[in-house]
């Protein structure tokens, strides 16, 4: 710690003790079955909480940090039929439950209305555990998650213009997204934002203005990513930010929302990069980390906190 800033040091300490005083010494860590994740600690069962992609490969939007690699990891559900069809093959195999997202239409929304129906049917019919990563939503589909009766519904935050048009490609400003969040709040759903710290090339820009935007509505939980550089993407060879630069927006969320569950998801680089970023994630005050890297797992145990694994979404961590 003693080659933190100053100032950084300082939000460290402030937000774990925030942590500590609003929800005791523990962290939770979650590994659902997006990833392959296997360790001396925790072997993910297959198939646990699979994430599935209604729209199969296919984005109109082609954003520079995915260009549909992303996409690409999820189980094809196209129609309503094969969501259904997935879904009861999940639920057979003792699956706990799934991901719904997909790839977005140019208007930065997400082609839920055709599935709506089937999302009622599986929920019903099934016992699984829905969340829902939307893109841009308003108030019609966002009351028919509510009373289909998702568990959560996940939604990508940005607060540049400027990133929305450059990194995006669309044509909405921060105003729609802070539309959505009010739709979701509205609606009385579990909604979780998620924040993507450096999504402008690496930099900070705009993600103290999406946390403003987020703390005017009361999110259940909330969620902190970090671009990760993909291969076959026009962001392949950008300069990631550093752990110091997520730990700064982790902190700054801690102390922003002091009673709000703050996970760090499972979308951030690998390596060392991760272990540094990790070990100061838990010294910013999150409740969760998503696929932790194994020695932080050590250095969580070793600094006497109680550990928990969960094979669920992170964002489940309003539940518990």
């Amino acid at each position: 710690m003693q080659t933190l800033d100053k100032d950084l040091s300082q939000l460290l300490q402030i937000s774990s003790e925030i942590r500590r005083k609003n929800f005791g010494n523990t962290i939770k860590f979650y590994a659902p079955s997006f990833l392959h994740y296997k360790n001396a600690y925790f072997n993910v069962p297959k198939n646990t909480f699979p994430s599935i992609s209604i729209t199969g490969t296919s984005c109109t939007l082609m954003c520079k940090h995915c260009n549909t690699q992303l996409l690409k990891t999820m189980i094809p559900a196209t129609t309503p039929k094969k969501l259904i069809d997935v879904c009861r093959k999940l639920s057979e195999q003792g699956c706990k439950g799934c991901l719904i997202s997909g790839g977005c239409l140019p208007d930065g929304s997400m082609p839920l209305g055709k599935f709506l129906e089937a999302i009622t049917y599986v929920k019903k019919e099934y016992n699984l555990t829905i969340a829902v990563h939307t893109g841009i939503i308003g108030n019609k589909v966002s009351n028919r998650l509510k009373e289909a009766g998702v568990d959560s519904v996940l939604i990508d935050i940005i607060g540049s213009n400027k990133t929305i048009k450059e990194i995006y490609k669309l044509d909405v400003t921060v105003k729609n997204y802070e539309a959505s969040l009010k739709a979701l709040h509205d609606s009385k759903n579990h909604f979780i934002p998620h924040i993507i710290v450096g999504l402008h090339y690496g930099k900070l820009k705009g993600e103290l203005t999406a946390l403003k935007m987020i703390a005017k509505y009361k999110p259940s939980a909330l969620v902190i990513i970090a671009l990760t550089p993909l291969r076959n993407t026009l962001m392949k060879g950008v300069k990631p930010p550093t752990p110091k630069d997520i730990a700064k927006i982790l902190t700054t969320a801690r102390i922003m929302f002091p009673d709000t569950p703050i996970a760090l998801g499972c979308m951030r680089p690998t390596g060392k990069h991760r272990f540094e970023t990790d070990k100061l994630a838990i010294a910013s005050g999150v409740n969760a980390i998503a696929f932790p890297d194994d020695n932080v797992i050590k250095y969580a145990k070793a600094s006497g906190f109680n550990i928990e694994f969960l094979s669920v979404c992170c964002s489940q961590i309003y539940e518990n």
